[in-house]
């Protein structure tokens, strides 16, 4: 299936505020053949986001901040989520860029390097929004404290955690978002090779 196998009939959009919401009417092509009814989609516009998952390879340490989310409470689950940094792309930004601000505006630490690892859809079916992940080197020494734009309504922790407990955490479920999962799945898989690649002289 191509662009060519699809038909927009009409866009418009119902709300037009912190977020937006834009309202479709459409058709496609079947994988069966011929074509589908005419459907109506809305789609939850809020732009795009840098995720930035920040480790210490001389520690092995992954900083972690906690957040309120009124999503989160809406879907039934704790409302203080433990996340990655992120943060999202204004209009004419890089990511790079989006990823060192939003790291030290949310842990107060710099990065010294920067990995990227996946771009990504945050949920297809429903929103536009992508996610462009990436590792960064961090110190977690100073790892700590309370930090983000209060008048941003931002009120963020900050904590390190030793990568043993995050595997543990993972391997029974002790994290609730996507973004994060994501993230620590990656780093499970490729901790050893970060290591190697950050850390050339010393013995692990």
């Amino acid at each position: 299936m191509t662009e060519d196998d699809f038909e927009i009939l009409s866009q418009d959009t119902g709300y037009d505020g912190y977020f937006r919401i834009d309202r479709y009417r459409l058709r496609h092509k079947l994988f069966a053949g011929g074509w589908s009814p005419v459907l109506d989609r809305e789609l939850f516009e809020r732009g795009h986001v840098v995720a930035v998952l920040p480790y210490d390879p001389v520690r092995d340490e992954v900083v972690l901040i906690e957040q309120f989310r009124i999503g989160a409470y809406s879907g039934g689950m704790g409302p203080w989520i433990t996340e990655i940094v992120a943060g999202v792309i204004d209009a004419d930004e890089d990511p790079d860029d989006v990823a060192h601000r939003e790291t030290r505006e949310e842990t107060g630490l710099p990065l010294t390097e920067l990995i990227p690892v996946y771009h990504y859809l945050s949920s297809p079916g429903g929103t536009s929004e992508s996610v462009r992940l990436y590792c960064g080197r961090v110190d977690a020494s100073d790892a700590g404290g309370l930090h983000g734009h209060a008048d941003e309504g931002e009120d963020i922790r900050v904590f390190a955690l030793p990568f043993a407990e995050i595997k543990a955490r993972l391997a029974h479920g002790g994290f609730d978002n996507g973004m994060t999962i994501i993230g620590l799945q990656w780093l499970a898989l490729n901790r050893a090779d970060l290591r190697r690649r950050w850390l050339p002289s010393r013995t692990r």
